[in-house]
């Protein structure tokens, strides 16, 4: 499988763009492009998102090597880290589990994710089209929607739509793992 940021400037380089057309249409910098591209730095998932708007594929897109039939299963023994997240830009903040790899006609974009206390580092709102559903699996999970807070605990959800700024991160001092679901309209 090749990395997040190989099938990025893939992406990038089937359309003919250059790394300045690419930062110009998201607003993300040159030589944080050049970060994802050669060294898989991510920081968020609101780059990413951005980076699949710019070149006109959804997000699942980078995660996908694959053709499944219908139905997907995704067996938790077989569950690979797929995208890891530093809000510090070094320390591990977020680890995503792709549960819809493989299946190219999906709308939405579901996760497992690992929340680690390190993702409370990155405090600032994100917003695009489309709607969150979250589940907490165990730990506590921060919720910054608008200018509300909650804090979830197991078995706990909430459902939003992800135009209100928001941000989600570990809740406490203890690892959070939840699973996600992100809906991107076409």
């Amino acid at each position: 499988m090749s990395t997040i940021g190989k099938r990025i400037r893939a992406y990038r380089e089937k359309q003919n763009l250059s790394i300045e057309d690419l930062s110009n249409r998201t607003t993300l910098s040159e030589d944080f492009i050049r970060a994802v591209e050669e060294e898989d730095m991510y920081p968020s998932l609101r780059p990413l998102v951005k980076l699949a708007r710019a070149l006109g594929v959804r997000l699942g897109t980078f995660l996908d090597d694959q053709v499944s039939s219908d139905p997907l299963v995704t067996r938790l023994a077989e569950r690979e880290e797929e995208l890891v997240m530093h809000p510090d830009g070094k320390e591990t903040g977020l680890i995503f589990h792709s549960l819809g790899k493989g299946k190219t006609d999906r709308h939405m974009e579901p996760f497992f994710v690992e929340l680690l206390p390190e993702s409370c580092k990155d405090d600032a709102l994100s917003s695009h089209e489309g709607e969150e559903f979250i589940v907490v699996h165990s730990g506590k999970l921060r919720v910054r929607y608008g200018q509300e807070e909650q804090i979830l605990e197991p078995g706990d959800s909430i459902y939003f739509n992800s135009i209100v700024p928001h941000n989600v991160a570990c809740g406490g001092a203890e690892k959070a793992e939840i699973y996600a679901v992100l809906y991107f309209p076409e």
